[in-house]
């Protein structure tokens, strides 16, 4: 595993790396439909067992250093908490750990909003129809 000191992470962090670091949801779902990322909800257990989107995998944050080996270091980590706060330390933590990483800016509930009637049948057909 290749670590980079937060020093060196600040110290090269520039308007690229700002950019590079989101994710909106138009491009979340296509790499997640093609297989090319891993969605991480990042949330606390209480917030994930009143309710849950169905899709990507529940690692709570304050879990995540000692479930790293769950994810796949080929694949985009996209993570996500209701609206970015969260899932932007957990970008931040997976980036230092050496993934590649980005948070969801739409947070959850832009993809709740995004996922409604036909738009939800049809996303979860294009899923089972490219994995």
């Amino acid at each position: 595993m290749n670590t980079i000191p937060f020093d060196d992470y600040l110290r090269r962090f520039d308007y690229a790396e700002r950019l590079a670091m989101k994710i909106q949801l138009a491009e979340m779902f296509d790499l997640y439909a093609e297989g090319k990322a891993h969605l991480i909800d990042i949330r606390f257990r209480e917030e994930y067992a009143a309710w849950n989107l169905g899709i990507g995998t529940h690692i709570p944050l304050n879990e995540l250093p000692d479930r790293l080996g769950e994810l796949d270091r080929g694949k985009t980590i996209v993570t996500m908490c209701p609206h970015y706060d969260r899932a932007e330390i957990a970008r931040l933590y997976l980036t230092l750990q050496g993934f590649t990483s980005r948070y969801l800016t739409d947070g959850m509930l832009g993809i709740v909003n995004a996922l409604r009637g036909d738009k939800a049948r049809d996303y979860m057909i294009r899923l089972g129809e490219t994995r």
